[in-house]
């Protein structure tokens, strides 16, 4: 119960103190993209139901490549801030696995299904180790196949260890090590 009234305090004082930076970027990612602005996504939440993420567009409609204007929105994750919303509507959390496509998290099997239990997270110690996961993707000829067999198999890994281990003090030191780490 506490974890639900600090998220929702969190994005509700979220979305007041940053609601003039969201509308700028908004705008922004409007005009770049030549689109609404938004980027509506079916994600993987808690228990396994889906539930649509909200993102800021950051592609460019008709290159489908990343605009320089997204590529600054992606890097401080200003692209991410809509989800606030997400956490408003108890959709997601302030900390917990990051929510993925179908065909991950809703596959997992055994003791890793666990993980489906938690709300999904605007941020996790996985997604603060793959802040960068784009540019290791990119790395690869086959980034599929990497992230696969490398990349979802840890994150796998470190959210089932904070399944195990989340605390409220936990969650204020993840949210703490974003900060940190977006801007840096």
């Amino acid at each position: 119960m506490m974890k639900l009234i600090f998220d929702r305090c969190f994005a509700l004082f979220g979305l007041v103190l940053l609601f003039p930076l969201l509308l700028i970027c908004w705008v922004v990612a409007a005009i770049d993209t030549s689109s609404n602005g938004l980027f509506l996504q079916t994600r993987i939440g808690q228990y396994g139901k889906p539930f649509t993420i909200y993102k800021l567009r950051t592609m460019d409609s008709s290159t489908h490549k990343i605009s320089s204007i997204g590529a600054f929105l992606r890097t401080y994750k200003f692209d991410e801030l809509p989800q606030l919303l997400n956490v408003l509507q108890g959709k997601m959390s302030i900390v917990g696995p990051r929510p993925d496509i179908a065909g991950y998290y809703d596959k997992l099997i055994g003791e890793n299904r666990k993980i489906l239990a938690l709300k999904p997270g605007l941020t996790s110690e996985a997604a603060i180790k793959y802040a960068n996961e784009e540019q290791l993707l990119s790395k690869h000829d086959n980034p599929l196949h990497f992230n696969d067999t490398v990349l979802f198999p840890d994150k796998v890994k470190l959210n089932l260890a904070y399944y195990y281990n989340h605390t409220f003090l936990g969650d204020i030191i993840i949210i703490w090590k974003t900060f940190l780490r977006i801007f840096k």
